[in-house]
């Protein structure tokens, strides 16, 4: 693992990998409903806000809520893959909930701050992208 030279990176390096694993894994339980419903097969029926079609739209949330979450966790292509999920929270709170109360939006903010701290951050030495791509 990574040398830490002092406890403040030591601590926002932790931070930011309890961060990263809990948006993943709670996001997952979320994505995972929807990935089992798309591959359960018949009628889709779904949101599209986007106008590209349910079973269209279904694929691209389950992708960001599932396969970008894993790779959050992970801590691969970290800031990447926080652009679907963003997209994804913009949309459930300003498109797909616009006109309910701020408590059905509520999650939906929760996770873009999450996701737009992560994306400026990054994930941290406690990552695969440190150990892939962080040594200089």
């Amino acid at each position: 693992m990574a040398a830490f030279t002092k406890p403040r990176e030591i601590y926002t390096n932790i931070v930011l990998l309890i961060a990263r694993l809990g948006v993943s894994a709670l996001m997952l339980t979320h994505g995972w409903p929807k990935l089992q419903k798309l591959m359960a097969g018949g009628e889709i029926k779904f949101a599209d806000p986007m106008g590209i079609g349910a079973t269209a739209t279904l694929v691209l949330v389950v992708f960001a809520e599932v396969a970008c979450s894993v790779l959050i966790g992970i801590g691969f292509k970290t800031r990447l893959a926080t652009i679907p999920l963003i997209a994804t929270m913009l949309t459930a709170g300003f498109v797909i909930h616009a006109a309910d109360p701020i408590s059905q939006k509520e999650k939906s903010f929760l996770f873009l701050i999450i996701y737009l701290f992560l994306l400026l951050k990054g994930s941290g030495k406690i990552s695969l992208d440190y150990l892939a791509f962080g040594r200089k």
